[in-house]
């Protein structure tokens, strides 16, 4: 657990801030003035910063060495300030796309170094710091929705929650924080990193797709679906991700007794059961119950895929193959939500989460090439 503490430090940091956001989600969307269908256009701005920062991820990583991490969580807590300021749609992008970009620095330095910790030390590490995310984003969440109850503006909120994710930017620091294989080889010579990252990517983006899109809307699913309270869209958010929390501590002893790409279909199978369960419930307390079965499934997914390809890279090139999959995972991260905004904005909020259910079962595809890889290795 020390080992672990400053890369949970930075996954808790990452938590809370998006824990927070998905609990704000109905106010910001009234704030603006916009429908679903706008609101997943004006998300789309996010990914293009969070790719450009994790193409510069690993530079950065490399220059700054243990400093990295801990400004990288900085940057995040700073940058959750400002979608709490706008006001104005046009300016909306704008504080998201700086938002996205501290994130995309973040989450690939911290997933660099969690399979650095794992390769060196022979540990399951990627499960736990996953946990510490999933914990921290349903505190985030809760906590948020109390606020939002009580009368606190967005701006109030988003506050209070980058002081707590300063924090957790301090405790991110290392002695040995350093974070190797990130720089090319000299000249661009060596092999290249071979599927292993684009298999290893596309299940984390399918992961990532459904868990932070089912995450980012079942907020507004609950209050305007189902007619929940703010506290109770709240718990939506709170509800998947405390889920996921608990189910990835469990998935630390998983990892040791089932085949990971096994394990990575029956996640995918038993989160698409939850989903549309979510989609067709009929009340906040069956959406819960959906919530709580997709947060089971989900849970291994992104940790397992990250740990199998830190475990199938070679070591020279671990930190890049890391990246490498991060990135093509955070696709799915960003897009996730407003693509389901796009889908309920034509359809409805009930279709959006058919549409992540139908997502998750492209795991089923993957899995079984990243098997063959593992077995040649």
């Amino acid at each position: 657990m020390t080992v672990a503490r400053p890369v949970m430090a930075a996954f808790a940091g990452m938590g809370i801030a998006w824990g927070s956001f998905a609990a704000l989600m109905p106010d910001i969307k009234a704030r603006l003035g916009v429908d679903e269908s706008q609101l997943g256009f004006l998300l789309f701005f996010t990914p293009i910063a969070a790719v450009v920062a994790m193409l510069l991820a690993p530079a950065f990583g490399h220059r700054l060495g243990r400093l990295a991490l801990p400004l990288a969580v900085m940057a995040m807590a700073a940058a959750f300030l400002l979608p709490g300021q706008v006001t104005l749609v046009a300016l909306f992008p704008l504080a998201m796309m700086a938002c996205g970009a501290a994130t995309g620095l973040t989450d690939v330095l911290m997933n660099a170094r969690s399979a650095e910790l794992e390769t060196r030390r022979g540990l399951y590490l990627m499960n736990l710091a996953h946990a510490a995310y999933s914990f921290a984003y349903a505190a985030g969440a809760i906590i948020t929705g109390q606020l939002r109850g009580q009368g606190f503006a967005p701006a109030q909120v988003f506050l209070l929650m980058g002081l707590v994710i300063f924090l957790f930017a301090l405790a991110s620091f290392e002695r040995d924080g350093r974070i190797h294989g990130l720089q090319r080889p000299e000249g661009g010579r060596g092999p290249g990193l071979g599927p292993v990252p684009v298999i290893g990517g596309g299940l984390v983006l399918i992961a990532f797709l459904t868990e932070n899109a089912t995450e980012g809307w079942s907020a507004l699913h609950i209050e305007k679906t189902l007619g929940g309270s703010p506290e109770q869209g709240a718990l939506g958010p709170a509800t998947i991700a405390l889920t996921m929390g608990i189910a990835r501590l469990a998935g630390q002893g998983l990892t040791r007794r089932i085949e990971p790409t096994r394990l990575l279909s029956g996640g995918a199978l038993i989160a698409a059961c939850g989903a549309l369960l979510a989609a067709f419930a009929l009340s906040p307390a069956m959406a819960y119950i959906g919530f709580i079965i997709c947060g089971i499934g989900a849970s291994v997914l992104v940790p397992t895929a990250l740990s199998l390809v830190g475990r199938l890279a070679r070591d020279e090139d671990r930190g890049r193959a890391v990246a490498r999959a991060t990135l093509f995972g955070y696709f799915g991260y960003f897009v996730g939500p407003p693509a389901l905004g796009m889908v309920a904005g034509l359809f409805s909020l009930r279709a959006a989460f058919v549409f992540a259910a139908l997502v998750l079962l492209l795991t089923l595809v993957l899995a079984p090439l990243m098997r063959r890889l593992a077995a040649r290795g």
